[in-house]
């Protein structure tokens, strides 16, 4: 075994046709592509989702429903999870930094407290926004609110 007899695997090379390389070669003058029509020219491609003329199905399907621009999409941690980094961080206020810290969130998330959950104690919080049921659960326990922008 040297490499002046080595040979590819017995069918893993096909040898192509050479396509409109004359009329003796089989498939010279059309070059098997028909007479024609888009597919028969140089340079065809379809585009994605073209059906032959038929409607395409992304323009069959009725569109309905408004997507608003402006809309702030919030993160929302309630009031339990802010409990449990009160017990097991022991911090006394919160904030974005903290809160990013402890991977509740990210730099660029809007994070609005939710009202799910008892405070135990009284704690300073910051956020984007504020539901009314923890804006009341936090100044009831005598802690503050800030809506940072």
């Amino acid at each position: 075994m040297d490499l002046s007899n080595l040979k590819p695997a017995k069918g893993s090379v096909k040898k192509g046709k050479r396509l409109g390389r004359g009329e003796g070669s089989g498939s010279g003058g059309t070059a098997s592509r028909g007479h024609k029509g888009a597919k028969s020219r140089s340079g065809y491609s379809k585009k994605i989702g073209f059906e032959g003329g038929q409607m395409p199905l992304q323009r069959r399907v009725p569109k309905f429903g408004f997507t608003n621009i402006n809309r702030k999409e919030y993160k929302g941690i309630n009031l339990d999870v802010i409990q449990g980094l009160i017990d097991n961080k022991k911090v006394k206020h919160v904030d974005l930094e903290v809160l990013i810290e402890n991977g509740l969130a990210s730099k660029k998330t809007l994070v609005k407290i939710l009202g799910r959950g008892d405070l135990a104690a009284k704690i300073d919080v910051k956020a984007h926004a504020f539901s009314k049921t923890a804006k009341e659960a936090i100044e009831a326990k005598g802690g503050t609110t800030e809506i940072i922008s």
